[in-house]
C-alpha cells in the first residue's frame, strides 16, 4: 500500500512540475511575442499622404494597399520597418467597381484599388527603407519609372524636405509622352544607353539632363546617388504630398 501511495505522489509531483513548465514556457513565449511587437511598433513610421491636387488621386503604397484621395484628403499609413524597396505613389484617372477592381491611366497596380505590388509606369515614386544600418531610414524621389504627379517627400521633424514639383507632364519631350504622364526613356527605348545595364559605363543623356534640370532632388538615372539619396534617424515620421 505504501508503494502505491508513493507512486501516486511521484506521478502527481511529476505532473505538477510539467504543468509549471508548460505555464512558464507559455508565459515566456507570450513575453517574447510582446517584446517583438513592441520593437516593431517602436521603429514603425507614420506616413501622412496628402492630396493637394485639384483632381482625385488614388494613392498607393507597397506595403500598405491603396486609398482614394479627393482634393484635401489625407491617408495616415503606419509602416513597420523591414522592407528595403517600399514605395508610395499616386494613380490618376481611375475607375473601380464596388469590389475594388478596375483600372488607372497611370500608376495602375494590376487593376486593384488595394495594391499588392508595384505600379505600372509612368509613376512618380516616393521610395524608402526603414530602420536600416546605423539606425537610419533611407528615402528618395525616383523618376526612374517616369513621372505622373508632382510630389513632395519630407520628414515631419526637421531633417529633409525633397520634392519634384515641376510640370514635367506638360514639358515632357515628344518621344516620352504618354496619356497622363511622361515616360522614362528606358521604358520607351529599352536600350543599354537609357537603361544603364552596362554598369558604370552609362552616363547622362539628354533625357536624364532634362529630368535633373527640373527636379534636382530626384533620381533621374542610376548614377544619381550623391545628389538624390537621403537619410533620417529611424523612428522619424514622414509626409508625402501630391501637388505640393
Amino acid at each position: 500500500m505504501t508503494n502505491v501511495i508513493n507512486m501516486v505522489n511521484y506521478f502527481s509531483l511529476t505532473f505538477y512540475k510539467l504543468l509549471i513548465a508548460m505555464k512558464f514556457n507559455y508565459t515566456l513565449s507570450l513575453l517574447v511575442s510582446c517584446f517583438i511587437l513592441y520593437l516593431t511598433f517602436t521603429n514603425a513610421a507614420n506616413f501622412n499622404i496628402i492630396n493637394q491636387c485639384t483632381y482625385t488621386v488614388w494613392a498607393a503604397a507597397s506595403p500598405g494597399g491603396g486609398r482614394r484621395l479627393d482634393q484635401g484628403q489625407t491617408w495616415s499609413l503606419d509602416v513597420a520597418p523591414g522592407p528595403t524597396n517600399a514605395r508610395i505613389w499616386g494613380r490618376t484617372n481611375c475607375n473601380f467597381d464596388a469590389n475594388g477592381q478596375g483600372q488607372c491611366q497611370t500608376g495602375d497596380c494590376n487593376g486593384r484599388l488595394e495594391c499588392q505590388g508595384y505600379g505600372k509606369p509612368p509613376n512618380t515614386l516616393a521610395e524608402f527603407a526603414l530602420n536600416q544600418p546605423n539606425n537610419l531610414d533611407y528615402f528618395d524621389i525616383s523618376l526612374l519609372y517616369g513621372f505622373n504627379i508632382p510630389l513632395e517627400f519630407s520628414s515631419v521633424t526637421p531633417c529633409y524636405d525633397i520634392r519634384c514639383s515641376a510640370p514635367i507632364v506638360d514639358q515632357c519631350p515628344t518621344q516620352l509622352r504618354t496619356p497622363g504622364g511622361c515616360n522614362n526613356p528606358c521604358t520607351v527605348f529599352n536600350t543599354t544607353e537609357y537603361c544603364c545595364t552596362s554598369g558604370t559605363s552609362c552616363g547622362p543623356t539628354f533625357f536624364s539632363t532634362f529630368c535633373k534640370g527640373r527636379c534636382p532632388d530626384a533620381y533621374c538615372d542610376h548614377r544619381d546617388d550623391p545628389t538624390s539619396f537621403f537619410t533620417c534617424p529611424s523612428g522619424t515620421n514622414y509626409r508625402v504630398v501630391f501637388c505640393p
